[in-house]
């Protein structure tokens, strides 16, 4: 049962770390000595030290003989901070306990050798689940080199993301609209579609004191973005990214000048190609994107397969009309046996709005 506490403690500290850490994972770490802790820490933030490292610079007494909790399995490798490892072994922790393994072939098990290679008492899989959860972000990015893809929308009971009149604001309520904030800070770039900028000329910024702004990704296939546009406006200090098939550089320039970077793409069926825009923002090492895209977009997106993680706000009201726009649109498919599965829904009450997550099936999404 101790293991158990210990690494929910472990957990809820390496939360502290979320939005702060990308594309590194979120991890926390706490020593614990003859039944007392220690020491605890966490990652705080990318290029920092790591949790391990944390935990033990604020021990209170030696660590020599202790049990190290941590959510990741400790690091064996140089990267921005020196090999956990060693770290472990100089402070003479004698049993390490620990969530899940590091998915990153450089560490992959690794580390766990070598700790037990030194006669270090290893415990595995310790609330491995909620490790794994913790991390979805980095799992995916760090085991395909893409960006984990969430497309949130907002929604009326009756599946209307806006009136018939096009108005949009507000379909969900003040809890439900802190939440969306919380994911933007989360999340480390926001995506719409030109279509939503020309419509509501949005911010798409992160409304939270001592939150991190996204970069901001407009998929623009013909460069219609207008240069009064918030998005261009505020470009010079916060990232901004249009997505385009646009080649003409008179035609980009005022863009750039304005401090938007242009991300020039092929075309795939009339828009940006959206799977190679995905392996370019995976280069640039941004490894999870939201997608608040209207109908248009959510449709794109779903048909080139690059959405893991779908969020519904579901507001109790009723809108109807005809013309009135669902979250997806685009040509859908011919039958409910054609439609894309999703898995492990969770729901979750914010204030009088429900959100729901499911991941994509992910074997089916692929084959469609």
């Amino acid at each position: 049962m101790d293991d158990l506490k210990y690494m929910k403690l472990a957990l809820q500290l390496a939360r502290k770390g979320q939005g702060w850490t990308s594309p590194n994972p979120m991890v926390g770490a706490v020593i614990v000595k003859d039944g007392r802790i220690i020491g605890q820490g966490y990652h705080e933030a990318y290029g920092g030290l790591h949790a391990e490292r944390n935990a033990l610079a604020a021990c209170t007494e030696s660590p020599r003989g202790a049990t190290l909790y941590v959510t990741l399995e400790p690091c064996c490798h140089y990267g921005k901070q020196p090999p956990c490892v060693d770290a472990i072994l100089e402070a003479g922790i004698s049993r390490v306990v620990v969530g899940s393994t590091d998915p990153n072939p450089m560490v992959a098990g690794k580390g766990i050798a070598h700790l037990k290679s030194q006669n270090l008492s290893i415990t595995q899989h310790v609330l491995e689940e909620e490790c794994i959860a913790l991390n979805e972000i980095f799992f995916h990015y760090i085991q395909t080199g893409r960006p984990f893809v969430i497309m949130k929308y907002a929604m009326t009971m009756d599946g209307k993301i806006a009136a018939s009149t096009g108005v949009s604001k507000w379909i969900t309520g003040e809890a439900a609209r802190s939440h969306v904030h919380a994911l933007r800070h989360r999340c480390r770039a926001i995506m719409v579609g030109v279509g939503t900028v020309l419509t509501d000329n949005p911010a798409l910024t992160c409304r939270i004191e001592g939150g991190r702004n996204p970069i901001r990704i407009i998929c623009d296939t013909h460069l219609r973005t207008p240069l009064s546009a918030q998005v261009v406006a505020t470009a010079s200090h916060i990232p901004t990214i249009l997505a385009t098939c646009c080649h003409d550089p008179i035609k980009q320039a005022p863009y750039q000048d304005g401090g938007c970077q242009i991300l020039a793409l092929p075309e795939q069926n009339g828009h940006v190609d959206l799977n190679e825009l995905m392996a370019r923002l995976g280069a640039m090492k941004i490894d999870s994107v939201l997608l608040e895209g209207g109908a248009t977009l959510n449709w794109s997106a779903l048909e080139s397969g690059i959405i893991q993680k779908v969020m519904a706000y579901c507001s109790p009201k009723l809108l109807g009309g005809n013309t009135a726009k669902s979250p997806i649109g685009g040509s859908g498919f011919s039958s409910p046996s054609e439609a894309i599965p999703l898995t492990g829904s969770r729901l979750s009450i914010l204030g009088e709005d429900i959100l729901i997550e499911s991941e994509v099936c992910q074997h089916v999404y692929r084959n469609h």
